[in-house]
């Protein structure tokens, strides 16, 4: 397997080397060459993981062309999540406690390179943190109360090595890169405690009450004791056994969170963090669909170098999307060239990157509702009035905001887009799907995949009835008793 170094400028970088070949980040995010490539592995050294910073995408891209990253975009989110952190190092209590005993001083700075120290007494701890993160280069901070505490955890350049370091660390790299197997964090994903995670302040929640009283009485006929809770409730989740997220899911937000911890503590759950991740990301999704050869708009991911070469391909109007927009937020439509340069230009101000894609007209989106690789309701989403977009959040009238909906039995759909809506969901792996389908000219052309899709009493159960809300609550038992 082919191994790269991904690095901001590979003309700093001194060490050269038969294991591995460097380049840039620029390179590998917008040279085709890197797109079609298979088999290859990754590591990531770029100066900024920060969220849609070019080190964040070079993970996620990794990710979504199927090659094996170190670190992946769950690493980078863990770390810059400080409940998270909290969560992972309480287990390493014991061995922090042990490993920094001698030291006199109330605080201590810990350098990790490639999982080792350039104190040998430190291997033990240094291995830990890095298994557990995966971060190439990591620096942790302690300090003394009653016993040793983590003050912070960070991920830190190659420039911020100190010069006295850099010699082992170019020898730990090279152990490291020599290596044939790596280690990789473990994902732990496991009757009947049922937590439903509910944003009282939700703009768009994807259940309504009617919804979410159908899960809770269907839930304690099916054994399960339910019971609704927010974001500040975080630290009670250890006492269910079941997560179900029904709250906007973002990278940044409390979703994810609940997300992580319910995978660190064998909760079942519904849905896994890399699904929130990967649907949370149109950029991921571009590169994820196009590797699988499956239909889509003509969709071109925008940087600050193919800017002016975009139109060629997507034509006017143009559909701008922010990586990470949900429910029709951070996503334009230029119809001019003007437009489109204004839109793009303040789009990029704020990520590395931003999706174009072809505008494709129609009367409504398919949506398909796919559960751990099976379509269990399917329904057609219609424009809001007068609007290009199911959602139009301008309307001055709330009732317009969005479009009409109507339900059909998932036997009705046609073949190419339940096809398609399965087949777009398992880049995904299992868990709950919302699969957006446009009919053009015949193609059945996956719009977006979502994670944490709309379950709403009225719209996506008025075919199935309650069987809808089953299905979700069996998947839910099934994790339990299957371990999924």
């Amino acid at each position: 397997m082919n191994k790269y170094i991904i690095v901001n400028q590979p003309e700093t970088w001194t060490m050269s080397s038969e294991h591995f070949s460097i380049i840039s980040s620029k390179d590998y995010l917008t040279n085709p060459e890197y797109s079609r490539l298979r088999k290859a592995r990754v590591f990531n050294l770029c100066k900024d993981y920060s969220y849609q910073s070019k080190g964040y995408y070079v993970s996620l891209l990794a990710e979504a062309r199927g090659h094996l990253a170190i670190p992946t975009v769950k690493n980078l989110v863990d770390l810059g999540e400080p409940k998270l952190v909290k969560i992972v190092s309480e287990d390493f209590d014991d061995l922090i406690q042990q490993s920094l005993k001698n030291i006199k001083s109330q605080e201590f700075t810990l350098s990790i390179y490639f999982g080792q120290n350039v104190a040998a007494k430190y291997r033990e701890l240094s291995a830990m943190f890095f298994r557990h993160f995966q971060i190439p280069f990591l620096r942790v901070k302690f300090n003394f109360t009653t016993r040793w505490n983590i003050r912070s955890i960070k991920a830190i350049s190659e420039s911020e090595i100190p010069l006295d370091h850099k010699e082992s660390m170019l020898f730990f790299a090279e152990q490291y890169f020599a290596k044939k197997r790596y280690d990789t964090p473990k994902s732990n994903a496991s009757e009947y405690d049922l937590a439903i995670l509910v944003q009282p302040n939700d703009i768009a929640p994807p259940s309504n009450s009617k919804a979410l009283k159908k899960f809770v009485e269907l839930g304690e006929k099916m054994g399960f004791s339910t019971e609704i809770l927010e974001p500040k409730d975080l630290s009670r989740l250890s006492a269910f056994d079941a997560l179900l997220i029904r709250q906007s899911t973002e990278v940044n937000n409390e979703a994810y969170a609940f997300a992580r911890k319910a995978q660190q503590e064998d909760i079942a759950i519904l849905d896994y963090p890399d699904a929130i991740l990967k649907c949370c990301n149109k950029v991921f999704m571009a590169e994820a669909l196009e590797n699988a050869k499956i239909p889509t708009p003509k969709t071109v991911i925008v940087h600050k170098d193919n800017i002016k070469s975009v139109l060629s391909i997507t034509k006017l109007p143009v559909v701008l999307k922010s990586p990470d927009s949900t429910f029709s937020f951070g996503v334009k439509k230029a119809t001019t060239e003007k437009e489109y340069f204004d839109l793009v230009s303040e789009m990029l101000k704020k990520s590395e990157l931003v999706i174009a894609q072809e505008f494709s007209p129609s009367d409504y989106d398919w949506r398909i509702g796919v559960l751990d690789g099976k379509a269990f309701y399917a329904c057609r989403y219609y424009m809001a009035k007068g609007h290009w977009q199911i959602y139009n959040w301008d309307a001055k009238r709330k009732d317009d905001q969005d479009g009409n909906a109507d339900c059909m039995p998932v036997e009705k759909v046609p073949d190419n887009i339940l096809k398609n809506a399965i087949k777009a969901a398992k880049l995904m792996g299992k868990g709950l799907y919302g699969i957006d389908i446009k009919e053009v000219n015949g193609k059945a052309l996956v719009i977006e995949i979502n994670d944490n899709p709309n379950i709403d009493a009225g719209v996506e159960d008025e075919y199935y009835g309650d069987q809808v809300y089953i299905e979700i609550l069996t998947a839910l038992k099934n994790r339990l008793e299957n371990k999924l």
